[in-house]
């Protein structure tokens, strides 16, 4: 009894400076963001303030499937080597980290080029400074200029000749003129040539070959206008294009289409047969949706109403390499036709990768 008096006077004698000394830590500590926390850290970037994850393009490897770029929105370009396993960003060095497409030449899969300026109008929407291109597979880049296009749509390459070169230049999106409308390259970018061009508030969406015959193209102009407080999504500019000559003259293909203001057209040529040409169109009252031509544009008739439910992001389309009546429409729940565009479905999640 007598030892366990003497031990407890020995604590509370020894018990306060204890509680004092831990009372004069807490006045010491500054908190989580106190300078001490973040001593050991070094300044880094962390926007810009929208989100990367927008998938704006890919390309493949034509030699190697494991292969391929993934072009961001908002997020440079990425490569893989192992069918997306793990990827590295290629592009953070460059002039722009919004990304609208990207291409890997047929001739030779070192060589990439990539469009900088996301090719969608929304908001949000980031501006580029031109076309890139690698000739080590994404090691290095090169602008090879278009620097004032802001946004670029599409680009094709001659499966002929790498030298000769297709850009789809959609132009700024909040103002008129800038680099807008087709350009052609004959010289792997050192030269540019305006072969199409509509106005200073229209530019080109897409070009596409016929895969026959690289001289005959096909290529969609787009007018647009964003102003702060709406989009000009559309008008009497837009329109489908053909050229039978590798771009030195153009007509417009009318018959079927739309007769009112378009807005932005999608197409797709059909590998299996090349006369079959599919576009989807947005346009005015219910004249647009998804048309098909079976002789090589000369003439459409439409297929459905089937349209992107948000066609400023979307309204693109890819036509099955195996199947004529299968094509993929691009959207937040990506659809498939399987009869020419008659009808649409969802792919559902289980089979989302094509």
């Amino acid at each position: 009894m007598r030892t366990a008096a003497i031990l407890l006077v020995f604590t509370l004698i020894i018990i306060p400076p204890v509680w004092g000394a831990h009372s004069d830590e807490a006045k010491a500590d500054e908190g989580p963001m106190s300078a001490s926390s973040f001593a050991g850290l070094e300044l880094r970037g962390i926007g810009p303030a929208v989100a990367s994850g927008r998938i704006g393009d890919f390309a493949v490897d034509p030699t190697d499937s494991s292969r391929y770029f993934v072009a961001v929105a908002s997020g440079g370009v990425w490569k893989t080597v192992n069918n997306g396993t793990t990827w590295t960003p290629v592009f953070d060095g460059e002039g722009s980290y919004s990304i609208g497409c990207v291409k890997i030449d047929p001739c030779n899969p070192e060589i990439i080029w990539v469009g900088t300026g996301e090719n969608n109008s929304q908001r949000s929407v980031s501006f580029g400074d031109g076309v890139y291109k690698s000739l080590d597979g994404g090691q290095s880049w090169t602008n090879m200029g278009l620097e004032d296009s802001q946004h670029i749509g599409m680009i094709a390459i001659d499966p002929r000749d790498s030298n000769i070169v297709y850009v789809a230049a959609q132009g700024p999106l909040w103002n008129a003129g800038g680099d807008r409308g087709l350009y052609k390259t004959i010289d792997g970018g050192a030269n540019w040539e305006k072969v199409l061009e509509i106005s200073e508030h229209t530019g080109v969406n897409e070009v596409h070959f016929d895969p026959r015959n690289p001289d005959v193209l096909y290529a969609s102009s787009y007018q647009r206008r964003r102003r702060t407080w709406t989009l000009i999504n559309g008008g009497p500019e837009s329109a489908i294009y053909k050229s039978t000559d590798a771009g030195i003259t153009w007509r417009t293909l009318k018959k079927g289409l739309p007769k009112g203001d378009m807005g932005r057209i999608g197409m797709a040529v059909s590998p299996v047969n090349p006369d079959v040409v599919y576009a989807i169109i947005e346009a005015v009252r219910d004249e647009g949706g998804f048309f098909r031509s079976t002789d090589r544009g000369e003439s459409w008739t439409k297929r459905s109403d089937h349209v992107s439910g948000s066609p400023q992001y979307y309204n693109e389309i890819v036509a099955d390499p195996a199947d004529v009546n299968r094509v993929y429409s691009l959207e937040t729940w990506m659809q498939v036709t399987t009869d020419g565009g008659e009808n649409f479905e969802k792919i559902g999640s289980a089979f989302r990768h094509v």
